[in-house]
């Protein structure tokens, strides 16, 4: 699928809460390492427009991904890149794709204007129930670590009645989440 609409809901966590989450819930016992690998215009066009764009390697396979505000959350648009590729756009030479350059066009956004500017790497921890996907996240990125719980759902309604009770059962109080971007960012 080319395109999707992602609803999570996200909270930052200290290692304490991180490793009573971890240790309380039927998580599998291994984590899965993704790296990010973030690209943006000089003048910030993505970010102006609320947008991301990120490829994302997970077990040698590498997405491109175009994330969008949408009313119902984010939507997000894939193109699938080889490793030759990503090498490519790392070196600034960017391969254009066929949906995200679509939709970076109905921005006014050319590819040519994209500029690599770093990567973030976390190990995740994912529990799978019927409407949801609890995700816990441990991430590095330019000498900064932390830690993140993410609800993904299939509706709001669900979303927000799982993390809420989530974090109320574990005694967690709800912060003001910045998205891995945003945090990367605050960080060059």
């Amino acid at each position: 699928m080319a395109q999707e609409i992602e609803i999570e809901y996200k909270n930052m966590l200290t290692k304490d809460e991180f490793d009573r989450l971890l240790y309380h819930l039927p998580f599998p016992e291994y984590s899965q390492t993704q790296t990010n690998y973030y690209f943006e215009t000089t003048d910030f066009a993505l970010k102006k427009n609320g947008c991301a764009l990120r490829i994302r390697e997970k077990n040698g396979v590498y997405q491109l991904t175009l994330k969008e505000p949408h009313k119902d959350g984010l939507l997000e648009t894939h193109d699938s890149l080889t490793k030759e590729e990503v090498r490519n756009w790392m070196q600034g030479n960017i391969i254009a794709k066929t949906h995200t350059t679509k939709q970076l066009k109905n921005k006014s956004i050319s590819t040519q204007n994209l500029h690599y500017y770093g990567r973030l790497t976390t190990k995740r921890h994912e529990l799978k129930n019927a409407n949801i996907v609890i995700v816990l996240d441990y991430s590095t990125f330019n000498g900064k670590e932390d830690y993140e719980l993410e609800v993904e759902a299939t509706s709001q309604e669900i979303g927000i009645q799982a993390f809420e009770s989530l974090l109320k059962e574990h005694d967690i109080q709800q912060r003001d989440t910045p998205n891995k971007i945003e945090r990367f960012f605050q960080t060059i």
